[in-house]
C-alpha cells in the first residue's frame, strides 16, 4: 500500500485556549460554525472516550450525516476521533457523495498556549484505507483547507462575541 497521506492544517485563535477548547467542544457553538454555509444539526455530542458526535448537515432537502466515535479527550488539550459518514439509523456507510472516500478518518485536534492566544493543529489521516480510498483522500486533500478555514473565520467572529461578554 503507498504512503499513507495526512492532511494538516495549523491555526492560530486570538483567545485563551479555554474559550477555543469551548468552541470546539460545546454543542451550542459548534453547530454555528462546523459545516459553514450549511444547517448543522448536533442530534447527540458526548465528549468522552467511546462517546459519540452524530452529526447532521442539511443544505435544502440534502442533507450528510456523520458520526465521530471519541478516542481519547483531554479537556482544553487534546481531542482524538474516528469519524464516518453514516446512514440514517448511524451506521457507517460509504460516503453518498464520494464513492472512495475513506469510510473511517483518524481525526486528532491538539490545542496548545500562544501566549494570549491558541495555538489549534487538525489531522485527518485515512484508518484501514483501501488504496482507492488513499488516492481519493490525498485527490482532494488540496481542497479541503476551504471548508475548515471558512469554519475557522466564524470561529474567530464567535470568539470577539464570548470575550466582549466575557462568557
Amino acid at each position: 500500500m503507498s504512503e499513507i497521506p495526512e492532511y494538516i492544517v495549523d491555526r492560530l485563535f486570538d483567545a485563551p485556549r479555554a474559550m477555543v477548547w469551548r468552541a470546539w467542544t460545546d454543542p451550542k457553538l459548534l453547530a454555528r460554525w462546523y459545516g459553514p454555509g450549511v444547517d448543522t444539526i448536533i442530534h447527540k455530542f458526548d465528549l468522552k472516550p467511546g462517546g459519540e458526535w452524530l452529526n447532521e448537515m442539511k443544505w435544502g432537502d440534502k442533507s450528510d450525516l456523520s458520526k465521530a466515535v471519541f478516542q481519547e479527550v483531554v479537556p482544553e488539550e487534546k481531542m482524538v476521533w474516528h469519524h464516518s459518514s453514516t446512514d440514517a439509523d448511524w451506521n457507517i456507510v460509504s460516503n453518498p457523495m464520494m464513492a472512495d472516500w475513506p469510510r473511517v478518518l483518524l481525526t486528532v485536534v491538539t490545542f496548545e498556549d500562544a501566549g494570549s492566544k491558541t495555538s489549534v493543529r487538525l489531522t485527518w489521516t485515512p484508518l484501514d484505507a483501501s488504496e482507492a480510498e488513499v488516492a481519493c483522500f490525498a485527490n482532494v486533500m488540496g481542497n479541503m483547507s476551504k471548508g475548515w478555514e471558512s469554519g475557522f473565520a466564524i470561529i474567530d467572529e464567535m470568539l470577539v462575541e464570548m470575550q466582549a461578554n466575557k462568557a
